[in-house]
């Protein structure tokens, strides 16, 4: 719970000792991202070309910046939006030479590992760390990839 201003205290004090804010991206209403992939070496039907519309809730925690927030939302969702209709492949899969033959190259997001929930959700936290101020302390990534398949890192 909030704290009330003392008579001597001005809101620039208050803000100054504000501490750690944890700005909540999604929760109820989750950013959403349609995006193919396969998982090359999976002996089930996910080693084939297929899509998903991914639900992504994200938590950022750090001081305020002078802006007056712990980061802009905006730059949450350009991360995410670099994924959005794009064809997610490990390195080496074959469809990188057929995305490229057919023209389409920049639909694709080449990855080190599998395209799992769960490699998306440790890369998106890396590339939003890579992005925000030094003022953020801490991001947690949750990829939904089925009502029934959530991964949070």
């Amino acid at each position: 719970m909030g704290r009330s201003l003392s008579r001597d205290e001005s809101e620039s004090d208050v803000l100054q000792e504000a501490g750690q804010c944890t700005l909540q991206i999604g929760e109820d209403n989750p950013i959403r991202i349609s995006s193919g992939h396969r998982i090359l070496q999976h002996d089930g039907k996910c080693s084939r070309p297929h899509g998903h519309n991914y639900e992504i809730t994200v938590e950022v925690t750090g001081q305020l910046t002078e802006e007056g927030w712990v980061v802009d939302k905006g730059d949450v969702t350009a991360v995410i939006d670099a994924w959005d209709h794009r064809f997610l492949v490990e390195e080496g899969d074959p469809l990188v030479d057929a995305f490229e033959a057919a023209g389409d190259g920049d639909a694709l997001v080449v990855l080190d590992h599998p395209p799992t929930a769960e490699v998306m959700s440790v890369l998106l936290e890396q590339r939003m760390r890579k992005s925000f101020p030094d003022t953020v302390s801490d991001v947690s990534v949750s990829v939904s990839e089925t009502g029934e398949l959530c991964v949070t890192y």
